[in-house]
């Protein structure tokens, strides 16, 4: 089973991705992971993202592509994948297809988390991130034991530019943009199946198991 999740910045695509990867055994990638790990590893086209990367550019199409589809070429993906993060553009999402097809696999559906803009916001700026250990917490959902110190290692939290309401709003407009065009590619397609993001973190989970054990018989 292939799925790509879709959605907005803050609707849980990672904690989703991560959830359901677990339960099936399949491998959940994420496009910045695999990016940096594509740089650890040194590989050829890990170096060239690198080369963007450190100059604070998006790593084009055809550097990226090329990493997603050794990844996808990998033993562990043979059974199905989780990707979370790309595609992001109908052009990434033809690559996909002929990836896909090349490999004798097809994607079994594109899973789209819908949420409000304002449950965006309401997420995304109340998150607040350990300058130590990286921990994530939020103000509401998932407030620290102490106000502004990290329950594991005590260090300080802050909260980071792009969680900032003005930046939330440009990041949502650049979201809409690329991927409105994306949501109607595979709804042509026949591979789009939405979901409503905003529930209980558990509800939604069980929702996509529906979907994915839909898949599986």
């Amino acid at each position: 089973m292939r799925f790509v999740l879709l959605g907005p910045p803050g609707a849980g695509k990672g904690t989703q991705a991560e959830r359901l990867a677990k339960k099936y055994g399949i491998p959940h990638i994420a496009t910045g992971d695999i990016l940096r790990q594509s740089v650890k590893d040194r590989t050829k086209s890990g170096m060239l993202a690198k080369s963007y990367m450190d100059r604070g550019e998006l790593v084009p199409d055809q550097i990226l592509i090329g990493i997603i589809r050794d990844r996808l070429s990998s033993l562990d993906c043979s059974k199905g994948s989780i990707l979370d993060g790309f595609p992001r553009t109908v052009t990434q999402a033809d690559a996909l297809s002929s990836i896909l097809h090349r490999l004798n696999q097809k994607l079994d559906g594109a899973i789209n988390l819908e949420l409000p803009e304002e449950e965006v916001i309401a997420r995304l700026s109340g998150r607040r991130v350990c300058r130590s250990c990286g921990t994530n917490y939020h103000t509401q959902f998932n407030p620290p034991k102490e106000g502004g110190k990290c329950d594991k290692c005590g260090g300080q939290l802050y909260q980071r530019d792009d969680d900032k309401e003005e930046a939330i709003q440009n990041r949502l407009k650049v979201y809409q943009r690329q991927t409105e065009p994306l949501i109607k590619y595979y709804k042509k397609e026949g591979l789009l199946i939405s979901v409503d993001g905003a529930k209980e973190i558990s509800t939604v989970f069980e929702n996509l198991c529906e979907i994915v054990e839909g898949v599986k018989k």
